[in-house]
Formats: structure tokens, sequence, C-alpha cells
């Protein structure tokens, strides 16, 4: 007598491994897609890598006077004419190595640009799920505030907010108050998208069927935010904040251009910038050339990844 045979239906598959499962994910189908994007990623991946392990890739620390020299100042870089071969992009006005000087100022630059977005998206997001949850005289408090604030340049209400908190601050450490102070003032200038964002998209959800249910079994208005709508609206969000970053990387090197930002004692891009524009027309073009390409390239390779996040995450062009 014959077995029955196994219907296909009854027999079990075996569980995908994490890569396969990855590669069916459409966001990185999206994402492999685009040579540009990966080329983008890969570029922001090794620029963030090298601010991360700047102490170990670095010939020098350039924040410590002991390993910096004022005999060493002005040295050009290594493949040009009198270049030193211990200093591969040539050394700045005061003796410090340009190749370590870029690698950490491009740390300070991304910590600043990280953190400002994260500041400003914890303030744009708590007050557009506020305004949008509940409505009413406190939704058109928040929007007014919103509104007023969009009339004046970003650059403008982080000069104004960094001109008041150094006045506040004036008997304190400069250097040990400039980071902070650029964070609050770049992430205090970008709140507003965030919240006008989040607000829309919390008036959407909160008709939605599964909010009703929540309201019905009891849920307090603030785990119904935190639990339920929140994660609904953090796609456009996620949009906002890696196209900020580019900005924040970009505003903070403009108020350090502009002096206002971190002590030459703390380099990050924009203050190397300012310092190498002295000596652009004397002859020493590298010490301004350089950072400005890692800057450049930067903020170009997160332009394009949130370009490609904004479009993958689009439903209307998929």
């Amino acid at each position: 007598m014959s077995k029955p045979a196994v219907e296909p239906s009854t027999i079990e598959s075996a569980p995908r491994s994490f890569i396969g499962r990855l590669a069916d994910n459409d966001l990185v189908a999206s994402f492999l897609s685009s040579k540009i994007t990966v080329a983008a990623g890969l570029i922001t991946l090794i620029l963030l890598l090298a601010a991360v392990f700047a102490p170990l890739i670095a010939p020098t620390n350039p924040f410590n006077p002991a390993t910096n020299f004022l005999i060493d100042s002005l040295t050009p870089p290594r493949f040009a004419a009198g270049g030193d071969p211990r200093f591969l992009l040539g050394t700045d006005d005061q003796g410090r190595d340009m190749w370590s000087a870029i690698l950490y100022g491009l740390r300070v630059s991304l910590l600043i640009g990280i953190f400002s977005v994260l500041f400003g998206g914890a303030i744009g997001i708590t007050l557009g799920l506020i305004a949008g949850y509940t409505g009413g005289w406190i939704d058109a408090i928040i929007m007014r505030i919103a509104d007023v604030q969009l009339t004046f340049p970003a650059i403008l209400i982080a000069l104004l907010l960094d001109g008041v908190a150094q006045a506040l601050l004036k008997n304190s450490n400069r250097e040990g108050t400039a980071f902070g102070v650029l964070v609050v003032s770049i992430g205090l200038s970008f709140w507003v998208q965030y919240a006008r964002t989040v607000r829309g998209s919390t008036m959407v959800e909160k008709n939605r069927d599964y909010v009703q249910a929540a309201r019905l079994v009891g849920l307090s208005p603030a785990r119904i935010l935190v639990r339920h709508i929140l994660p609904n609206v953090m796609g456009p969000v996620l949009v906002i904040a890696t196209i900020n970053l580019a900005l924040a990387i970009i505003t903070e090197a403009t108020l350090s251009f502009l002096g206002v930002g971190l002590p030459p004692t703390q380099p990050s891009l924009g203050t190397l910038i300012r310092i190498g524009q002295n000596f652009l027309f004397s002859g020493e073009w590298w010490i301004v050339t350089f950072p400005s390409l890692t800057l450049a390239i930067l903020v170009l390779a997160v332009n394009l990844l949130g370009d490609w996040l904004r479009d993958a995450l689009n439903p209307r062009l998929k």
C-alpha cells in the first residue's frame, strides 16, 4: 500500500536568512537600484567612520598644542613643491597637520549636526504631536509661533540665539560652552519643519480606527501619541532629519566661518575654512581647499541620501 502523497502546501519551507529577507526589502532594493545613491551611501559611511576613528587614523592630535610646532607652519602638501613627507595635506599657520585637523574637524561638524537634528527634532515632533492631537487654542498658539519663525532665515535665528547665549554666558568659559550653544542655536532654528509635518500627519492619524479603539480601551492621550501615532508619522520625519543634517552642518560651518562658532582650538570644518581663507591669497591654498572639499562632499552625499529616502518613502512614486 503506497503512502499518501504529501501536499506541497503542507511542506514547511525553511526559515529564510536575514540576508534573504533583507534582499527582498523594498527600501533596500530601491537603494541598490541607484548607483548614485549607493555611492553617496558609501561616501557618507566612509566619512562617518573616519570621524569616529579619527584618534586612530590621524597622525597627530590637532587639539593638543604639544604635538604642533610653529616651525612646521604653512608647510605645503606632500605632493606639492616644498612639501614634507610627514604632512600629507600640509599644515596650517599653527603647524597643525591638515589631514589630522580635517579628521577631527569632520568629527566635530558631524556631532554638531547630529545633536542639532536630534534636539530640533525632539522639540518639533513633540509640539507637532500635541498641536495635531489636541487642536483648538493650543494648536493655534504653536502654529502661530512656527509661522513667525518661518519669516526669518535659519542662519539669522542661529546667529541671534548664539549672540544671546554668549551674552548670558559671558562669565563662563567660551570654549567650554561653544559646542552646546551651537547645538541649541541650530536645533531651535529647524524645529518648525518637524512640527508642521508631524502636526499634519497627526491630524490624519488621530481619526483612524486604531486610534479610536485605543481611546475606547481607556489609553491615555500620551500613550496613544507615543505608542500608536508616533510610529506612523516617522516616515516624513526621517526624510526631514536627513536633509536637515546637511543643513545643520552647513549652518555650523557658516557660523564658524563668521567667527561665532567653535574657537580655533577646537576646529570644525567651518573653523578650518575660516582660518584658511585668511591665507588663500598669500599662496597657502591647501589650508582652505581641503576642508572645503570635505565639507562639500559630505553635504552632497547626505543630500543625495535625503533625496533617495524622500522618493523611497513616497507612496505616490511606487
